[in-house]
């Protein structure tokens, strides 16, 4: 079984900077300016959770809402867009192993930068670029 030690050692081996937050939580900051993708080791399991923003309030979403399944349907290939609380979150639950994470990490990073300035247009909280 993969250890709290060996995420550490992907982590490193990725080249990512990155904070142990509690025992076997990792907030793993990206290379550009991305948000951070919190990595918890919940053997045998690996939960990775990047918020992307807080839901605005008193507004339709519907149009945003549609956008997100969709997305969860075609372009995230890691993971899925969901509602935790107050928050728009990416998370991806998986298998721990090198190619794994690597692939789930960059995969959520991409769809999230991707999609980031639709969401904020359809959340009317910023303009479409």
């Amino acid at each position: 079984m993969v250890t709290r030690d060996d995420l550490e050692s992907f982590l490193i081996r990725m080249d990512l900077d990155f904070d142990e937050v509690d025992d076997g939580m990792f907030l793993v900051h990206p290379q550009n300016d991305g948000p951070p993708v919190v990595v918890h080791h919940s053997p045998p399991l690996l939960i990775a959770r990047l918020k992307v923003m807080t839901i605005p309030q008193g507004r339709d979403l519907g149009e945003l809402y549609e956008n997100l399944l969709i997305w969860n349907a075609t372009d995230v290939v890691h993971g899925a867009y969901g509602i935790e609380e107050e928050d728009l979150v990416l998370t991806d639950t998986l298998e721990l192993g090198f190619p794994e994470l690597q692939a789930s990490l960059e995969s959520m990073q991409m769809a999230a930068a991707s999609h980031y300035d639709k969401i904020k247009s359809l959340a009317g909280t910023g303009q479409e670029g």
